[in-house]
C-alpha cells in the first residue's frame, strides 16, 4: 500500500498542470510547484507568482494530465504563456469559446 505523501507527490508533481476547484482561484489553470506533506503549492505566473505559490489542499485541485518542463516554469511570463496554451488548447477541445 502507497503512503498518502507518495501518492500526492506523484500526482502533483513538479510542473503539473491543474484546475482549481474551490477558492478564489476557482476555475483557473494553475502550475504545481511543489508538494509539502498534506498540501500542494501551486502558482499562475500573474496573480500567484512563482515567488509566492499558493497553498492548496489536493482535494481542491483537479490534475489534467499535462506537465509543463522547466523551460515552461523557468519565469512567470514563460509560464503565464505556457498555461494560457494549455487553457486555449483544452476550450479548443471542449468547444468552449471564450471572449477575450
Amino acid at each position: 500500500m502507497h503512503h498518502p505523501d507518495a501518492m500526492l507527490t506523484e500526482e502533483f508533481a513538479r510542473g503539473a498542470v491543474v484546475r482549481s476547484r474551490a477558492g478564489k482561484d476557482r476555475g483557473l489553470f494553475l502550475a504545481v510547484v511543489k508538494t509539502d506533506g498534506a498540501y500542494v503549492y501551486v502558482c499562475d505566473g500573474k496573480a500567484r507568482r512563482g515567488t509566492s505559490p499558493k497553498r492548496k489542499n489536493p482535494r481542491h485541485l483537479v490534475n489534467l494530465g499535462l506537465r509543463l518542463n522547466e523551460t515552461q516554469m523557468r519565469s512567470d511570463r514563460a509560464l503565464r504563456k505556457a498555461l494560457a496554451q494549455v487553457r486555449d488548447q483544452i476550450e479548443e477541445e471542449n468547444g468552449i469559446v471564450q471572449a477575450r
